[in-house]
């Protein structure tokens, strides 16, 4: 278990949830893998722009965490896919409400934007 996770153990379920999914591009790998299993490349191209070393990271930590799995077949050249467990599933209601929420909070925002634009 890394030490984010250990540590909030100690706090509460809510900050083991942070522990585990925050970070950068985490939900949005998450997000993806939910769709099928990608291959580092995809994901890359998926998620955006996030680096290598960025997208490296999230993945280990992922797999660490035993959300996702990281299949290696031995071909030449090697061919590496990457696949959520089936507790890395499990967040897929969780993901489509993060979604359908930050689509409601964008177009709020914009609407208040707007507003305060009118109003100048």
């Amino acid at each position: 278990m890394r030490d984010p996770v250990r540590a909030a153990l100690d706090v509460c379920p809510v900050e083991v949830s942070i522990a585990v999914l925050g970070g950068a591009w985490k939900l949005s790998v998450v997000r993806y893998l939910l769709t099928r299993t990608h291959r580092f490349g995809e994901l890359q191209r998926a998620v955006g722009e996030v680096t290598p070393r960025t997208l490296t990271r999230a993945l280990r930590e992922l797999e660490t965490d035993g959300i996702v799995t990281r299949t290696v077949y031995p071909e030449v050249p090697p061919r590496v896919e990457y696949s959520l467990t089936e507790l890395g599933r499990s967040l897929g209601p969780v993901v489509d409400w993060l979604e359908q929420w930050g689509e409601s909070y964008a177009k709020t925002q914009a609407t208040l934007s707007s507003d305060a634009t009118l109003g100048d």
